[in-house]
């Protein structure tokens, strides 16, 4: 039965291939004119080169956290926890490079097509964002199947922590890389928005303005490789959960257990498989999806990328029900496994209902959106104000779904088998519903990423002087970008909860299962324990203080190169005034934003792998509340800071296409203000947390075993609760 585990492998390889087919047929556009390429190689040249740099500081990382994974977990796996560790980082490094390849070269060919039509730039863009979808989520997928099999499948002892070590490797790069990439950014966007458009007054994207070509390298190391990484991690980590729950339903003796292979029963086995084959029908599904997106008309951008988002899950959702129905068939009678085909539903539909409240409170066609330019007609003050508490107002309803969603597949769960199991069950359905969220992960990431060569299309046709249909056009596409930016940001961390909350669980059954063997230490997680309620309230305050390093970071860097840009319109003589053959020095702001982002990364990105390995080693009961605490306030904390940055965003737009004055008005430049605010909170902190609460999650998870040899932790009966 373990057999049917290789068909997960093989869709993953349909999936890299049909990539590789759209990467060909995307780069075998036309590029448009010299200076289009010339700017588009500038692009490409300052994100390959932060990337390359990102790259070498991450390999002195990755070889640390691999001899000390080595070294520290007992058992004998370490080495094979921390080579599987190196695989997922390895993937996850490799899902954004190539996504950040293909983008950069999309970007002009995307502004070309826009000389001929939007349908033919719309079709550009998409493919590009999608060969990067598909690489995401096959790339997460091949690595989860191949090392599941080799250590969950293929043996009489399965060994969960080396799996457990390839997600920690995704997770560790992505959170570097979102870090980085949103830092990179976001001091490019700020700088180049504050001095050039509000200060000197020249429109975006402006050739005049050194920050721009910094803006668009930014776009892609921070949208496009940033985003891959981090949604490479987040699909893997779906995938995980509900195989480590299986194994350790196994392991605790339910339906699951068994002698066909080692500890498993038949539903054992396909317990762990059958998450593999969701995710590979998923990409499946996302191929024949992509038909679904075409449209001439400007207007109906949008509609095009969601009736392709609504294909997909529709597929998707009929490929899970006949898998649940083979999954029945297979089984045993004393289970019925088609309820679980309604947890993947609840977790698909509370993803699809999220994205649409995101978009409800970021989208200008909106009330709330359209709420923030009303308020900036008083100034950048009441911009913020208002942005504020539409990021969090913007909570309440994506808290509702996901708490939904979890009691829908709790319940599902439940109904599985009987009442002895019911709980077991219904926490493997809390599972597969993170699972059944990121199932379409491939079409989410490529709407995603269409943004970004969306948004370096115009900025392309600005600078390249194409006539001023070209850039509205762009705009048009762009305009949706932002929203698609911010529905997918929405998945990413609903799905961030879902899965940690399905690994916490994974976690304490793993932690109590050992105290139980042992009998020498117990697992108290009573709130009346105030070792707790001690990691709960460490835990809440982690997001805070992640946030505060990550915004504090953009600031700083902001500010360099906001004096970098004031200085060169200042000694260039016939900068500012576009003098013919006067160019700006780009290169200069391009290092600005790479050195900070290289310097303000690792601080961040160690503690959180640190941080939750020191709390274990004092007391695991300290450690499940700090992951709780994590998990609630790092929820909240990312949906918010997302939102308001979206809003505040395309409430800046909204004015631009005439509104309240248009372009260059008073409330033109306070919806500036309030969008430099918002830009590193939906760009480079919001996403930051949403790993966070995985990578803290997964890192506990990989080193139980070290938390058991140590007797539930240093401090464990030192007070005893």
């Amino acid at each position: 039965m373990q057999y049917l585990a290789w068909l997960a492998p093989i869709a993953a390889i349909v999936g890299l291939v049909f990539a590789a087919y759209l990467a060909f047929w995307v780069l075998r556009q036309d590029p448009g004119n010299e200076r289009m390429q010339h700017l588009s190689g500038l692009i490409q040249k300052g994100g390959q080169a932060f990337l390359i740099a990102e790259y070498k500081s991450l390999i002195v990382f990755v070889v640390i956290v691999a001899i000390l994974l080595s070294v520290a977990l007992p058992g004998g796996h370490g080495w094979q926890t921390a080579l599987a560790f190196i695989t997922g980082g390895v993937l996850s490094v490799l899902a954004g490079y190539i996504g950040m390849y293909v983008a950069t070269r999309a970007n002009t060919r995307t502004t070309q097509a826009a000389t001929v039509s939007i349908a033919g730039a719309l079709k550009v863009a998409y493919r590009s964002g999608l060969t990067m979808g598909l690489v995401v989520a096959s790339l997460g997928l091949l690595g989860i199947a191949l090392w599941a099999i080799f250590f969950l499948l293929s043996g009489h002892n399965p060994e969960p922590e080396v799996v457990d070590g390839f997600v920690m490797g995704a997770s560790s790069i992505a959170l570097f890389a979102r870090v980085g990439g949103g830092i990179y950014t976001k001091a490019a966007d700020v700088g180049a928005d504050l001095v050039g458009k509000v200060e000197a007054g020249i429109p975006e994207d402006d050739p005049r303005n050194p920050g721009v070509i910094a803006d668009n390298v930014g776009d892609n190391v921070g949208d496009v490789a940033g985003m891959g990484a981090d949604l490479n991690e987040s699909y893997a980590g779906a995938l995980l959960a509900p195989m480590v729950l299986a194994v350790a339903m196994a392991l605790a003796g339910t339906p699951f257990s068994g002698s066909v292979l080692g500890p498993f029963s038949v539903d054992g086995i396909l317990a762990i498989v059958m998450p593999m084959l969701f995710a590979g029908g998923g990409i499946i599904a996302c191929i024949i999806g992509l038909a679904a997106v075409n449209t001439n008309d400007s207007s109906k951008i949008h509609a095009a990328l969601n009736r392709g988002t609504y294909v997909t899950s529709g597929i998707t959702l009929a490929l899970i029900l006949v898998l649940c129905i083979v999954w029945n068939s297979l089984g045993s009678a004393e289970i019925n496994t088609v309820w679980l085909f309604g947890c993947t539903a609840a977790g698909l539909a509370a993803g699809l209902a999220i994205g649409k409240l995101t978009e409800y409170y970021t989208s200008y066609h909106q009330k709330p959106v359209q709420k923030i330019a009303d308020a900036s007609e008083s100034g950048s003050a009441t911009n913020i104000i208002e942005g504020l508490a539409t990021g969090m107002l913007s909570t309440v309803a994506p808290a509702i779904v996901l708490v939904a969603a979890v009691a829908v597949a709790y319940l599902c769960g439940m109904q599985v088998a009987g009442e002895q199991y019911a709980m077991q069950f219904g926490v493997y359905g809390i599972g597969l519903s993170a699972l059944g969220m990121l199932s379409t992960t491939a079409v989410t990431v490529g709407v995603d990423a269409y943004g970004p060569v969306a948004d370096n299309a115009g900025g392309i046709a600005e600078m390249a002087g194409l006539p001023p249909e070209i850039r509205e056009r762009t705009d048009a596409l762009d305009t949706v970008g932002n929203t698609t930016a911010a529905v997918a940001k929405g998945f990413a961390v609903s799905s961030a909860a879902l899965t940690a909350l399905a690994l916490f669980v994974s976690f304490k059954t793993n932690l109590a299962a050992k105290a139980a063997e042992s009998g020498e230490w117990s697992l108290n997680l009573s709130l009346d324990n105030p070792y707790v309620i001690v990691g709960v309230v460490i835990g809440a305050m982690m997001p805070f203080f992640f946030g505060a390093m990550t915004m504090g970071a953009v600031s700083r860097a902001a500010n360099k190169m906001i004096i970098e840009i004031r200085r060169q319109f200042r000694e260039i003589k016939g900068l500012l005034a576009g003098e013919e053959g006067v160019e700006p020095d780009t290169e200069a702001c391009v290092t600005i934003s790479t050195n900070a982002a290289l310097r303000e990364m690792l601080l961040p990105g160690i503690l959180a792998v640190v941080i939750p390995v020191l709390l274990g080693v004092l007391d695991v009961n300290i450690l499940a509340g700090f992951l709780v605490g994590v998990l609630a306030a790092g929820f909240l904390m990312s949906v918010y800071m997302a939102n308001a940055g979206g809003a505040w965003d395309n409430a800046k737009k909204y004015i631009e296409t005439g509104q309240h004055g248009g372009k260059g008005s008073d409330a033109h430049k306070a919806a500036v203000v309030g969008d430099t605010v918002g830009d590193p909170f939906k760009d480079t902190s919001g996403p930051s947390i949403n790993i966070l609460i995985k990578v803290v999650t997964v890192v506990s998870l990989v080193f139980v075993p070290l938390f058991y040899t140590l007797e539930g932790g240093i401090l464990h009966g030192f007070l005893s609760f």
